[in-house]
């Protein structure tokens, strides 16, 4: 290498050091300070996430399609609450009350969906806890009762069924499915 040459590199170097150490890059920024996990690492989580958790939007489908979904649905809270709207067709057991309760109303052979309130709220996590430590495989509802009916799905109520119009910030207007 000559002392010209040998001389620009180290003068480009310099500047491109520089310009490094004044501009903030992507890795500082809040999004990317913790670097993505590998490819691998992300399926075993996001495939674990799935096991896991269901939308409310699955579950509709599911029980619309008409015939044995292949899970049923618990609503775990108060009685005031279950009255005042819940899921057709889902079993109302507390979660106080799952222990006592959960072997005369829950086959173990079929999945159970939890929900509760919605996700402010973890009931719907406790009941699934409280389901699995009896040996039930569980998945919980995200979103609860809240997001069913924001999104649009009929509730049975004490009064009789009731549905509220879709909410456009959780539902599409104008579309059986949001294409996720």
């Amino acid at each position: 290498m000559t002392t010209h040459s040998r001389t620009s590199s180290q003068a480009s170097a310099r500047t491109h050091a520089h310009a490094s150490a004044s501009a903030p890059s992507a890795a500082d920024g809040p999004v990317l300070r913790v670097p993505p996990a590998s490819p691998g690492e992300a399926v075993a989580y996001f495939g674990a996430r799935l096991a896991f958790h269901t939308d409310v939007s699955d579950v509709a489908a599911a029980l619309a399609a008409g015939g044995d979904p292949g899970f049923v649905v618990l609503d775990s809270r108060s009685t005031e609450s279950w009255d005042q709207g819940h899921v057709p067709g889902a079993v109302h057991l507390p979660t106080a009350l799952i222990a006592g309760r959960a072997e005369r109303l829950l086959d173990k052979a079929v999945p159970v969906v939890t929900y509760c309130w919605g996700p402010g709220c973890d009931g719907g996590t406790r009941a699934a806890l409280a389901l699995a430590g009896l040996g039930y495989r569980v998945k919980e509802m995200l979103g609860g009762i809240e997001y069913w009916i924001r999104e649009g799905f009929e509730t049975e109520t004490a009064e009789g069924p009731e549905r509220r119009d879709a909410d456009p910030l959780t539902a599409p207007v104008g579309a059986a499915e949001c294409g996720c």
